[in-house]
């Protein structure tokens, strides 16, 4: 395949990748999602990322029909790959797409809820095993660190349920091939530790040549031990070999003949010595790498088990160390039209650390015990109730489920759907974010295909009064189309009659705690209007304000708002406190 058919590969980036790696070995560096091959060749990591899944996902992206959808999309990669083992799990981890499939979404499931039970299983010791083998041999190249990772997780004595496969491979095998691959690992030598003759070898030119560069230093050695002329070179052979750790006779087999004086016979007979040890080292280690490469061919079908079992097993321990740290549950994949939640929390909340209270909500069919039938649900209610909350819960539910992975609810049933329009509330009060607006979400709904709407508070772009048309008009486009939705708006009341199966629900603030904190109940009223409450905060403005004038100001507000109201908020804060 020409690497200028990768989607992001053009011209210069199919050069930069065939100068760096070559054509084969960059090809695979897409195919197997290998962002590292990619960026060390000189690609900026964003793009190569872009590259990566579009290579490995590309039609699942063209789901994620809206910025704020890929948004989400990223916002989730980024808190999963936080649990990645390996750089190679990152990267898979990172270029995870949506899947267009339900058999592939159920398959990626099933590996992710296998890898969770297995590492439940692991007590804490053993985990932090599996975790060092992964760790220590991280940033080998792909042979030697599947090779040695695999011997390092076969010595954890961990072997049943998703590490079954790397227990099969041949241990004893992989670990002689990882010494030959280790040895081999030098770009242009082997490396110490290759074969006991070469290191001998090596040990003994590097001293003679150290000897080689000081020659006078040797000769007033030399001299100094030898008592006449007659004993030179005698003494000359005994120096060396003690010095480079030489039989004697290999010494005596290069000393010059017919040297002019002592200098020169020091002189010659080291350049001699050296000359011939560096021929025996370079003969020596093309034998031993001759060697080590059969070993290598030997084991090359092991390696290549290795390398596959090794690599899927890191991927999924990520994903399982990721679900399990959300205490995420397995999503019902239905086939028909659903986004049904119980006991759904927001992993951005959860991220932060924020006490997250979870939450029921559904469209669609489902067996849940959510009211079931309404394709579109209009969410109303308090300011800071929630709402932006509970849309971008059930989006990140939604894309996690398309990615074959666990949802963070207690249950859930999750349709398939072919684009998810997630668009958040955008105060900016112009015809060009209403055009903008409208050519992001009306599309997805025109075209073939089952399309799930998540819209904030659409009025903020445009003039409440003709905002409710609007809404009413794409809360109708979205029933009409059989899509499935769920809009976030104030003006419920502007949009009667809503279409057939089509239904309003409320979130409700019940007041202020006795830290003057708005109390609300975060789980949407099924079937009821929402009401904003603008007496609890003019309620807190009224505690809080210590200037006597701002409190007037706020006694005046009082007033517009529902005086009875606002005192009887603040007595109950102050009983209850």
């Amino acid at each position: 395949m020409r690497l200028q058919e990768y989607w992001g590969v053009g011209p210069k980036t199919a050069s930069l990748l065939s100068d760096a790696l070559g054509t084969e070995a960059a090809v695979a560096a897409i195919e197997s999602a290998d962002s590292r091959a990619l960026v060390d060749a000189g690609v900026a990591p964003g793009r190569a990322t872009r590259i990566l899944r579009r290579a490995n996902g590309g039609a699942g992206l063209d789901t994620l029909a809206t910025r704020d959808a890929r948004d989400v999309y990223k916002d989730l990669l980024a808190l999963a790959e936080e649990y990645a083992v390996t750089r190679h799990a990152a990267d898979r981890v990172r270029v995870l797409t949506p899947l267009t499939d339900r058999a592939e979404v159920e398959a990626r499931l099933d590996a992710v809820e296998a890898a969770a039970d297995s590492w439940r299983a692991l007590d804490d010791g053993e985990r932090a095993a599996v975790l060092e083998a992964f760790e220590t041999n991280d940033g080998a190249a792909g042979d030697l660190s599947a090779a040695e990772t695999a011997v390092a997780l076969a010595e954890t004595g961990v072997e049943s349920g998703a590490f079954a496969a790397v227990a099969d491979l041949d241990t004893d095998a992989l670990a002689e091939a990882a010494v030959a691959l280790r040895a081999l690992d030098g770009e242009d030598r082997l490396g110490a530790g290759a074969d006991d003759e070469l290191d001998r070898l090596r040990d003994a030119l590097g001293a003679v040549e150290d000897m080689a560069a000081d020659p006078d230093g040797v000769l007033a050695a030399v001299k100094e031990s030898a008592r006449d002329a007659s004993e030179f070179e005698a003494a000359f052979v005994r120096h060396v070999a003690d010095e480079a750790g030489l039989p004697s006779a290999e010494v005596r087999d290069a000393a010059p003949d017919g040297a002019v004086d002592a200098s020169s016979f020091v002189t010659e007979g080291l350049r001699a010595l050296a000359t011939d040890l560096r021929t025996r080292a370079d003969e020596r280690e093309t034998a031993v790498a001759d060697d080590l490469r059969g070993r290598v061919a030997d084991s090359r079908a092991e390696l290549d088990r290795a390398v596959e079992a090794v690599d899927d097993l890191a991927f999924d321990v990520s994903l399982a160390r990721f679900t399990l740290a959300y205490d995420l549950t397995r999503p019902a994949v239905v086939e028909h039209d659903a986004l049904a939640v119980e006991g759904a929390r927001n992993l951005d909340l959860l991220e932060a650390g924020v006490d997250v209270r979870p939450v029921d909500y559904a469209v669609g069919d489902h067996d849940l015990a959510v009211p079931s039938g309404d394709r579109v649900a209009v969410l109303t209610g308090a300011n800071s109730g929630g709402k932006t909350t509970v849309l971008e819960t059930m989006c990140q539910v939604q894309l996690l489920a398309l990615m074959g992975l666990p949802v963070p609810a207690e249950a859930a049933e999750v349709g398939m759907v072919d684009s998810v329009v997630f668009h958040r509330r955008h105060a900016s009060f112009n015809a060009g974010v209403l055009e903008s607006t409208l050519r992001s979400v009306v599309p997805p709904l025109t075209r073939d295909g089952r399309t799930l709407m998540l819209v904030d508070e659409f009025e903020a772009i445009t003039e409440p009064g003709r905002a409710a048309d609007l809404l009413h008009g794409l809360v109708t486009l979205t029933t009409e189309k059989a899509a499935l939705g769920a809009f976030v708006t104030h003006l419920a009341g502007d949009l009667e009659p809503l279409p057939e199966r089509a239904r309003v629900d409320g979130i409700f603030a019940e007041g202020l705690t006795p830290d003057l904190e708005l109390e609300v109940d975060y789980q949407p009223r099924f079937g009821e209007l929402g009401k904003s409450t603008p007496e609890f905060i003019v309620s807190r403005l009224v505690a809080e304000a210590t200037d006597r004038g701002e409190r007037a100001g706020y006694e005046h507000l009082a007033s517009a708002v529902g005086e009875e109201a606002v005192q009887r908020t603040l007595a109950d804060a102050r009983w209850t406190g």
